[in-house]
């Protein structure tokens, strides 16, 4: 098994069909992972997760620096032991945790400083500190310490991230001494395209094998996104996996695969679920309304999740109405085996040469009732 080795075996236009090799094994993309925050998708086991057909899923590093503890987790066999899952994993930095504290941090050139959310103790990540944290988790992919802009941000604010950002990337590489991790790099600059490409140029200037687009989802109105994405993703190296974080719903990722961009992560799919909002193949459904009180079908006729197969609308509506776990459960089965067959779909039509039929009827679809 070779590391990081990446093959592009399908393309069509921009979209590629692809496999990244990890220490965990072999991830088939376009690829969504699935988040789990805590060392845990919530409310799903590991069996539940594969039987989703999930390849790969995320740690965050801010939160198991503070509870448990990498040292705790490394002491009990690694992130894999600890969650009982045997495939691949990414963790994040935790810069963008930091980034959503920003009253409670202090942001140099050296690292951020700042306050547990937990119980305002105060701590302190450097690039160094993220790539040791990241390592003692035992990581398959481990995430370049960046800074995460707010939008709207001036061009002084985007020019100092970018380039501390790229200082933070030169010093997360120099921090990496577990050779069967693989480091990608994160490009910033806000919303611009004159500033996303001068960042591309400097974080693809430092051999990595792998890079990823950071910094959306943070406010700014979806369609910007869009916009960008096609002209900055065909234009990371083609030879290295492309990573959109934080992104998005299955509209945002037909588009970005269409882009050129090869994985994906974001908690929509699990959020929206324990609120009762399921995506299916005709748009989403907000399972709490009253026109489901006595409907007998399954969320989505064209599913064959758990969910779908057992479980009725009136059911599912009764157990979120009632503030029943199951329902929570059942919801958040449905919505990443949703994810996870959108992807596995794209990856098929890509190998037989009818992604664009594909991606038309996706988005098509995914428009309808409640928009995108």
């Amino acid at each position: 098994m070779n590391i990081g080795e990446f093959k592009v075996h399908h393309t069509s236009g921009n979209a590629r069909r692809a496999t990244l090799t990890t220490a965990h094994g072999t991830v088939q993309t376009p690829v969504f992972m699935a988040v789990g925050t805590k060392a845990t998708v919530k409310a799903m086991s590991v069996e539940e997760l594969k039987s989703c057909g999930t390849q790969i899923v995320l740690g965050n590093t801010y939160h198991l620096h503070l509870r448990p503890g990498e040292q705790t987790i490394k002491k009990l066999g690694g992130l894999h032991k600890f969650m009982n899952w045997d495939g691949p994993i990414l963790t994040d930095s935790g810069g963008f945790q930091v980034f959503s504290l920003s009253n409670l941090r202090d942001l140099s050139e050296k690292g951020v400083e700042f306050r547990s959310h937990l119980d305002g103790s105060k701590y302190f990540i450097s690039p160094e500190k993220s790539m040791e944290i990241q390592m003692d988790l035992g990581s398959d992919i481990i995430m370049a310490f960046d800074e995460c802009l707010k939008y709207p941000a001036e061009e002084k604010e985007i020019r100092r991230s970018m380039d501390i950002t790229y200082k933070w990337l030169v010093r997360s590489k120099a921090a990496m001494t577990r050779p069967e991790s693989l480091l990608f790099g994160i490009v910033q600059g806000g919303l611009s395209l004159k500033h996303r490409l001068e960042s591309l140029e400097q974080i693809t200037s430092v051999d990595l094998p792998g890079y990823a687009l950071g910094g959306f989802s943070v406010g700014e109105p979806i369609h910007l996104m869009h916009e960008l994405l096609p002209d900055v993703a065909p234009k990371m190296p083609a030879h290295k996996p492309r990573y959109l974080m934080g992104v998005g719903t299955p509209y945002d990722l037909i588009k970005a695969v269409d882009a050129g961009i090869d994985m994906f992560d974001c908690v929509m799919p699990t959020r929206v679920a324990r609120n009762g909002t399921i995506y299916t193949w005709n748009g989403k459904v907000s399972i709490k309304r009253a026109e489901y009180k006595e409907d007998p079908s399954p969320l989505d006729p064209e599913c064959d999740c758990y969910t779908c197969s057992n479980y009725s609308k009136a059911y599912l509506r009764h157990l979120f109405l009632s503030g029943e776990i199951l329902g929570s459960r059942l919801n958040t089965i449905h919505n990443i085996h949703f994810y996870m067959k959108v992807m596995e779909k794209a990856r098929l039509h890509l190998e037989q040469g009818t992604w664009e039929a594909y991606r038309d009827d996706c988005l098509a679809r995914f428009v309808k009732r409640d928009g995108v």
